[in-house]
């Protein structure tokens, strides 16, 4: 039997190659590093429903309300020092915290996330070495109990 770990892992490199789409949520069409998040930890069953559209593309640029953040306190997501896979890391982009991922393998040194990136117009697993999320701030969450 597979942990939740493997399970979300498991989930999120199923959304790999699906097209960014601003707030998209279909697998295989479209989705945003919003909704990816929404969908891989709602249809698992480990958060409670939520939808937190409509939001803006650029609201990181201009203001630094931490909004991404607020999500996942309101999902009752705990910060995590060493974070372990199947975890989402917040990278800020602009003013706030404002881009999610998951951590798929390795850990938060030298690991790799699936993520939706605007700029690749895709979901792809990618190396927190490579350009774009190297040097970046990050938090790290987990919204998985302390059994899994």
């Amino acid at each position: 039997m597979s942990s939740v770990r493997d399970e979300i892992v498991r989930e999120a490199m199923s959304w790999v190659g699906t097209r960014y789409h601003h707030l998209g949520d279909i697998k295989g069409v479209g989705v945003d590093c919003a909704m990816l998040l929404v969908r891989v930890f709602v249809d698992l069953g480990l958060v409670l429903p939520l939808d937190p559209r409509p939001y803006s593309p650029q609201w990181h640029l201009n203001r630094s309300e931490e909004v991404f953040l607020g999500w996942l306190d309101s999902v009752h997501a705990k910060p995590v020092a060493q974070p372990q896979v199947g975890d989402v890391a917040v990278f800020r982009f602009g003013r706030a915290y404002s881009h999610g991922a998951i951590l798929v393998r390795g850990d938060h040194m030298d690991g790799d996330v699936v993520h939706a990136a605007r700029k690749e117009g895709s979901v792809l697993l990618q190396s927190l070495h490579e350009h774009g999320l190297t040097n970046r701030p990050v938090k790290w969450f987990s919204v998985i109990g302390e059994a899994a």
